[in-house]
């Protein structure tokens, strides 16, 4: 029991410092084996066994520590004093621990945490069995079913999400100095292609990480804030905006370079095409966790997936993923990209992960670098790529862990919504948006849902609401 609760601990401690909420053993013990990949990805396959490993051995030594010291070998048995004392002991600590349990407390600044983990993770199983039995209902009672959008036939609909770019890289001075400028930068750059770009928040479910999260909120209209949510709302025949697309008529795609290993979840959203690690031919090379480079990402799908006829696609940037290193050069020549030998010299390039995680300075540092870097070529992309025909949507998916963040850091993430249409962004403005790349950034804590993205699309472009068309 002191070896589970001890864990119970460490792992609230390392949940809430990753993902900025408590540990929930019902939802989050199927995570071990994404902690699995990341460390992998980060710092190799052995280290990551030897680290797990480590983990393992000393929580049983902890057990075998306990056994010791409760059991001696070969200790005489005594009777008497001390098994009485032991008696009065084990009398004295159930009496307080049942005290406890009912939330009285007979020394005011004492606590007993061995009761407390116990009791919390026990109210959170109860509570997180009934949120699942009501969550089902909701799924069965209130559907959202697949709807047309008349008012985009025919356009390109491009739903990019760049990793953990949250509202903290624009309002929080340790990251904004850079980043402000660069959207200046995109946004100029947008003008002289004439594109429009209005810009708001919409409050992500997760912070930290498990980005699959925020993707199926976005493309539910649902608000899947774990996993478990997560698996029901898949296994139910619950619509998405892939099938809204469908409806439409566009090609349903989804561009996921983080995707290493068999992903079953992309059947179950039903998309036409998914091009994972595996399915894009990138010959440079692995870059710590990040398997390709955003701009070779970016500059592959403009090239080889987007096609002539009009497609819905769902991309998931990973180049601001954690470790946040090596920080790359934005090449201003996308002729270069190629099949991406060119990012060779880089594989090795700065400190590794191990030795800039050793100082926090350094981690924001390299944090804020790599969201710029994201954002610079995902701007630079979107002159490419947009015109009339499409509408582009830029949002973060989550804010960074609170080790970068700070732990009352909004949940919200930017949005751009850009188009060389602006009947397009107008619906839009009417939400709140205002022109330009940098969004309102006072009250982020007001901040809509992500689940809202896909009512809004099915309000402001469904069979009711359908927006002129401007003649290329």
């Amino acid at each position: 029991m002191v070896a589970l609760i001890t864990a119970a601990n460490l792992g609230e401690a390392a949940t809430f410092t990753a993902f900025g909420r408590p540990l929930n053993l019902y939802l989050d013990v199927p995570l071990v084996r994404s902690i699995y990949h990341l460390l992998v990805g980060n710092v190799g396959q052995l280290a990551a066994i030897c680290l797990m490993l480590l983990g393992s051995a000393l929580l049983l030594s902890l057990l075998w520590l306990m056994l010791r010291l409760l059991m001696p070998v070969n200790a005489p048995v005594r009777r008497g004093l001390p098994g009485k004392v032991a008696a009065c002991l084990l009398v004295g600590a159930v009496c307080l621990s049942l005290l406890e349990a009912n939330r009285y407390r007979l020394v005011p600044h004492t606590a007993l945490p061995m009761v407390n983990t116990a009791r919390f993770q026990w109210s959170q199983v109860v509570e997180t069995h009934r949120a699942r039995e009501a969550f089902t209902e909701q799924l069965e009672e209130t559907p959202l079913a697949a709807q047309a959008l008349p008012g985009l036939a025919e356009r390109n609909v491009l739903l990019t999400f760049i990793e953990s770019y949250g509202v903290s890289a624009l309002n929080d001075p340790r990251y904004n100095r850079t980043l402000l400028l660069t959207l200046e930068d995109i946004q100029r750059r947008l003008s002289e292609s004439e594109l429009h770009v209005v810009s708001g928040l919409v409050e992500s479910p997760i912070r930290g990480g498990q980005s699959w999260l925020a993707h199926a909120t976005a493309l539910s209209g649902r608000w899947i804030d774990n996993q478990l949510w997560y698996r029901l709302m898949l296994d139910s025949s619950h619509a998405t905006m892939i099938d809204d697309f469908r409806a439409t008529g566009q090609r349903t795609l989804s561009v996921m370079p983080a995707i290493t290993l068999a992903w079953p979840e992309g059947r179950a959203y039903g998309f036409d095409e998914i091009a994972a690690a595996k399915d894009i031919p990138y010959a440079g090379p692995p870059l710590n966790w990040v398997t390709m480079p955003d701009q070779f990402t970016l500059d592959y799908t403009q090239r080889e997936l987007l096609g002539d006829a009009p497609v819905f696609a769902q991309l998931a940037l990973i180049s601001s993923h954690a470790p946040w290193t090596p920080i790359l050069p934005v090449l201003e020549n996308w002729s270069l990209v190629g099949d991406g030998s060119i990012y060779a010299p880089w594989e090795n390039a700065g400190d590794p992960p191990e030795v800039i995680w050793r100082d926090l300075e350094r981690i924001r540092d390299h944090y804020a670098w790599s969201v710029d870097y994201a954002v610079s070529v995902t701007g630079r992309w979107a002159a490419r790529v947009a015109d009339e025909q499409t509408l582009l949507m830029v949002l973060g998916d989550h804010q960074a862990a609170p080790l970068i963040t700070g732990d009352d850091a909004s949940a919200a993430v930017p949005v751009h919504i850009i188009s060389g249409d602006p009947a397009l962004l107008a619906p839009f403005k009417q939400r709140g948006f205002v022109d330009g790349m940098l969004p309102p950034l006072a009250r982020p804590e007001d901040a809509p849902r992500m689940s809202q993205l896909r009512h809004w699309l099915q309000q402001d472009f469904g069979t009711a609401a359908q927006p002129p068309r401007t003649t290329p």
